[in-house]
């Protein structure tokens, strides 16, 4: 599999130095995109390779699309990038950067020889086949709660090994496998100023609010979300100057704690279903119609 740049200024020195690649204009609306009734996730599913194009993210976290993709190699000084088959280790260079950073940090936790990197985005972006509805502007990464001992797995391995379970009573708590090394992770990691917000289940939000000493500011980052008891899921910002990334609403202001305590007490004290509420619409696959004009470039670039 072929590797991009690694570093972001690399890679942008070497577009400057090849001219630049094909800028995806602010403004620039493709008539081919109106319309457009094809479900995205199957046509941004079945691209191998990342477009031609100056890296920029497009559109929103849920509903956009990456130009100029670059890929995280597959084996790094301090991580390893995992399921190799799904082909989601593609990103912004900002994203592989953070991930060389913060693999480069959890390798001096004790017992961690660095990261398991899971999926990242697909190489043009644009919704997924399967698992996630973000995912889709190369600025969201998944990294695996397992202290890593190996750093040589297989291609073969990679598929095989199964991602930790971190949480107890239907994550309202933390496990005996959740360590101080784990705090002390997401901790560095939320006060990274690329990072928007991370994601991990209610019962490691709570377990952190109560253990924070000193400066808790960084806790208003960490943010109680379903399903990442076997990962934490970190969202970067929009990196400066890109104009055609959308950002998320600002955070509350405050360190979350009460917030995350009240989905710990909606956990362990669910609340009556009612039975005269209507069934929740299913949510559509999204259309290429949907996706902000500059992804039909994405697609059509070489």
């Amino acid at each position: 599999m072929t590797h991009r740049p690694f570093k972001a200024f690399a890679l942008i020195l070497l577009l400057a130095a090849c001219g630049g690649g094909n800028t995806v204009a602010q403004d620039a609306v493709s008539p081919q995109g109106a319309g457009d009734s094809r479900v995205a996730k199957h046509v941004f599913g079945s691209m191998p390779q990342p477009s031609s194009q100056t890296s920029q993210p497009i559109g929103g976290y849920s509903q956009g699309c990456q130009a100029g993709a670059a890929q995280l190699p597959e084996t790094g000084p301090t991580w390893q990038a995992m399921r190799l088959s799904r082909n989601r280790n593609w990103a912004q260079p900002a994203t592989i950067d953070f991930i060389a950073d913060l693999s480069a940090y959890a390798a001096t936790l004790p017992g961690w020889r660095g990261l398991y990197v899971g999926d990242m985005s697909q190489p043009r972006g644009g919704p997924m086949t399967s698992g996630h509805r973000s995912h889709q502007t190369g600025l969201d990464v998944d990294v695996w709660m397992n202290a890593p001992q190996r750093l040589d797995l297989s291609p073969q391995e990679r598929e095989e090994i199964s991602a930790i379970d971190m949480q107890r009573a239907e994550g309202a708590y933390v496990n005996d496998r959740w360590t101080p090394a784990h705090e002390a992770l997401l901790r560095h990691a939320a006060q990274d100023p690329r990072v928007a917000r991370i994601f991990v289940f209610a019962g490691a939000k709570v377990a952190m609010c109560d253990h924070a000493t000193g400066d808790r500011s960084w806790l208003r980052k960490i943010r109680p979300w379903y399903g990442h008891n076997e990962h934490f899921h970190v969202r970067l910002d929009c990196p400066a100057g890109s104009a055609t990334c959308a950002p998320q609403d600002p955070i509350p202001m405050g360190d979350g704690c009460d917030e995350a305590r009240s989905w710990v007490a909606g956990i362990l004290n669910p609340a009556p279903a009612d039975p005269n509420a209507p069934p929740a619409e299913p949510r559509g696959d999204l259309t290429l119609a949907e996706l902000p004009g500059q992804c039909m470039g994405v697609l059509a670039s070489d």
